[in-house]
């Protein structure tokens, strides 16, 4: 399925481009520009993004974190639980932890968004005491339209070449936890009973170690409860797996080899991969696209 037709979406309503004028007549049909992403400072797990694609920008993927984006320009399409959907500027997009999600522009004129991806723990905790009752928000339809929500996306999605700092963070996590409790499915159940010390202290023991072969009994004996009990308890709050949890550790160590400049092999060792077809692989299934690919278009965004 390719992302460059109009059919059945129509820039309407909510649709205007909330970045930067274009030119107008012959100055704007000439001017493309190019596909790219740029990517701001890491905090505390917390990633950044302004890009722009034409056509289709990710393969199917999926991420341990929630994915929150807003539309800039164009036309945001992309399949989620079953379902085509398309995103018009000004429009909020909540793509739940560990939900399979391709991405792509919907009309030629291509597609602008930023994103922020948010370790779902930090969504749970902030819930969990403001409430005391900790879940993750689950929203059945990824594409909103909320005056408030898109002001505090915006917010934070402003000036991405500087850091937030912790001040400015938390606000941001408890005003976005508060966002997506209000637009959550009612239906989930609250989540009691988590042993929370246990289960911080085994995530960062992965993110620690994540270069390292990791046996389960190391995260048994750490948290004091069997595997079964550890890897239940662990989905509810990182909405992944341990393994799962340890394999996106490393691959956030591998981008940033890469974006320092080391070869693909060199980043694969110095993550815990295998090698580098092995570290190709799973790039490709988390991220829609491969180291190389990824590597280009963040370097577009430095020219």
């Amino acid at each position: 399925m390719t992302f460059n037709s109009t059919r059945g979406f129509h820039l309407e309503g909510e649709s205007k481009d909330l970045a930067a004028p274009k030119p107008s007549g012959l100055e704007r049909l000439c001017e493309v520009e190019a596909d790219r992403i740029h990517v701001a400072p890491p905090e505390e797990g917390i990633e950044r993004i302004d890009a722009r694609f034409h056509g289709n920008g990710f393969t199917p993927h999926r991420h341990d974190t929630y994915a929150i984006g807003l539309t800039m320009s164009g036309v945001q399409t992309f399949s989620y639980r079953g379902e085509r959907r398309a995103s018009l500027p000004g429009q909020v997009i909540v793509i739940h932890p560990d939900e399979l999600h391709d991405g792509g522009a919907g009309t030629e004129r291509g597609l602008r968004y930023r994103m922020i991806y948010i370790p779902p723990e930090l969504i749970c905790e902030t819930l969990a005491a403001s409430s005391g009752n900790a879940r993750l928000p689950f929203i059945g339809s990824p594409v909103i339209s909320d005056a408030g929500f898109r002001k505090d996306l915006a917010d934070a999605l402003t000036d991405i070449d500087h850091e937030m700092g912790p001040f400015r963070r938390d606000c941001l996590i408890a005003d976005l936890a508060a966002c997506l409790a209000r637009h959550a499915d009612d239906r989930m159940a609250g989540v009691s009973s988590l042993n929370w010390p246990s289960l911080k202290a085994c995530a960062e023991y992965l993110r620690e170690g994540c270069a390292d072969r990791i046996a389960m009994e190391e995260l048994e004996d750490l948290a004091q409860m069997d595997r079964f009990s550890l890897s239940r308890q662990f989905r509810k709050v990182f909405g992944t797996s341990p393994h799962r949890y340890l394999v996106m550790r490393r691959l956030e160590k591998a981008k940033t080899e890469l974006h320092q400049g080391a070869s693909l092999a060199d980043a694969a060792f110095a993550s815990g991969f295998a090698d580098q077809s092995h570290l190709t692989r799973h790039f490709k299934r988390t991220f829609g696209m491969t180291p190389g690919h990824w590597r280009q278009l963040c370097a577009a965004s430095m020219a």
